[in-house]
């Protein structure tokens, strides 16, 4: 202990001897030993230091940019994902383009997603954060301005594919820059925020599009999808590679890393990675499950007009909102894994709830309420992955994992609609009780709490 509390001294003379703030370096042995306040040296055998934030630590004006870029291209994914849904009866119109071609431009668009999403991250921790997320705006932007000049079928399935590619990074990137950034007691909120882009965006679109379309026409709506793209990529010229980064990199210079080995690294992260990817799966699952068919399950079994969907599809997305800012609060006062566990819960309780609900209100209730657990577990996956895994693979293992729960969730539409001609839709929706229960017992055995360590 004192030899510790000499270590700590010794750095304190050394920071202000440079002229610089006191920082300490940390690991993640001492500090659990001793108490969340303490800190220590690293061997020279670990992982390189990172430079730690104590409680108390104010979040500087790097950290707010970082969230501030971070939360815009999310917000820029949401908003143009959404206007291509609103716009496609007058896109297939205007290209003449057949029922299957005018879906198939949705379904590569989350291709390329997909596919970026397992090639970007691996280039963010390779060349930078700052960079590569520049060079997918800057993809995502320039073929979303290409698709108001497309001409037929072909070329706006192309530029749709590729914007598609710089959209797939996004969120991967933009979380593990803002949990390098963020002190660690805020950083699952920090997470949080970013996941609140992608609320704000789709939110944007549901408002914007009724109005502007008329107006601008479809050509015009994706000149305007390109206006969120010019100004991300603009901040983000003004912000520097996170010091974290910075360290691994000159750490690992001239060696051949290879990030996806870290998401299989040794027993401990293979539970990491196994149970995360179930969890990501599984809420995938239910959240594309629930909206897909809950409209419909109104309007058919319920009797509601196209109107009041839409009410409970607002009402739901404000819900999924407000979520996220409870999980990210929440979870940096209280572990991220009983907020998971929690929310995990409360979806499961809704999938049982809300198909015996015959009340209109009550039912426009459940739905704000179903959207607090469905979404607002995505406020905590960026602080969860970022603490898993180290700043070599950081951004490798945000885009792998929430890919794939992605991936595996596109196929919740299919299970539930299966389900509904088989039997019931509300029987189809009643089936999420068995995909929440799965997520509860992988969250619980396989996911280790890790609020408040020092990123490695």
């Amino acid at each position: 202990m004192s030899t510790w509390l000499s270590l700590r001294n010794f750095n304190y003379v050394y920071t202000y001897s440079r002229g610089l703030k006191p920082r300490f370096l940390v690991s993640r042995g001492p500090s659990a030993f001793f108490g969340k306040e303490s800190m220590s040296i690293k061997s020279s055998t670990a992982q390189s230091p990172t430079l730690a934030d104590d409680k108390d630590a104010p979040v500087n004006s790097y950290a707010r940019k970082a969230l501030l870029a971070s939360n815009l291209g999310y917000a820029m994914d949401g908003f143009d994902l959404m206007i291509l849904s609103f716009m496609l009866p007058a896109v297939t119109v205007g290209l003449a383009l057949s029922s299957s071609e005018a879906g198939s431009l949705i379904t590569w668009t989350l291709i390329g997603a997909v596919i970026g999403g397992l090639i970007v991250g691996a280039l963010s921790d390779r060349f930078g954060r700052i960079r590569v997320l520049s060079w997918t705006i800057l993809l995502f932007g320039v073929f979303t301005g290409l698709c108001a000049i497309a001409q037929g079928y072909w070329d706006l399935l192309i530029y749709r594919t590729i914007a598609g590619i710089g959209l797939g990074g996004e969120f991967g990137i933009g979380m593990a820059l803002v949990a390098e950034a963020w002190p660690a007691h805020k950083r699952a909120r920090a997470s949080s925020y970013v996941a609140l882009g992608w609320q704000a965006g789709v939110l944007a679109a549901a408002l914007l599009t009724p109005l502007l379309l008329p107006l601008i026409g479809w050509r015009g709506m994706f000149v305007i999808g390109l206006i969120p793209a010019v100004v991300a990529f603009a901040l983000r010229k003004y912000l520097h590679e996170p010091e974290m980064f910075v360290a691994a990199a000159k750490k690992d210079a001239g060696k051949r890393v290879n990030p996806f080995r870290h998401l299989v690294a040794d027993r401990e992260t293979i539970r990491s990675t196994i149970g995360i990817g179930i969890m990501t799966s599984a809420q995938n699952f239910g959240y594309y499950g629930t909206m897909i068919w809950l409209p419909a399950y109104l309007s058919t079994q319920m009797g509601f007009t196209l109107t009041k969907s839409a009410m409970w599809t607002s009402v739901t997305v404000l819900g999924g909102a407000v979520g996220m800012w409870i999980f990210g609060h929440l979870a940096d006062r209280f572990g991220r894994k009983p907020l998971f566990i929690t929310f995990q819960i409360g979806a499961m309780a809704m999938a049982f709830v809300y198909p015996q609900i015959k009340d209109p209100t009550a039912l426009l209730i459940a739905g704000a309420i179903t959207g607090v657990f469905l979404s607002g577990m995505i406020g905590g996956y960026g602080a969860l992955i970022s603490e898993s895994y180290p700043t070599q693979a950081r951004a490798t293992a945000q885009n792998v994992l929430f890919n794939v729960g992605r991936g595996v969730g596109g196929f919740g539409p299919l299970v539930i609609g299966w389900l509904a001609t088989q039997y019931s839709l509300s029987a189809g929706l009643s089936f999420l009780v068995f995909v929440w229960a799965i997520d509860i017992l992988a969250t619980v055995f396989l996911i280790k709490e890790r609020k408040g360590v020092e990123l490695a």
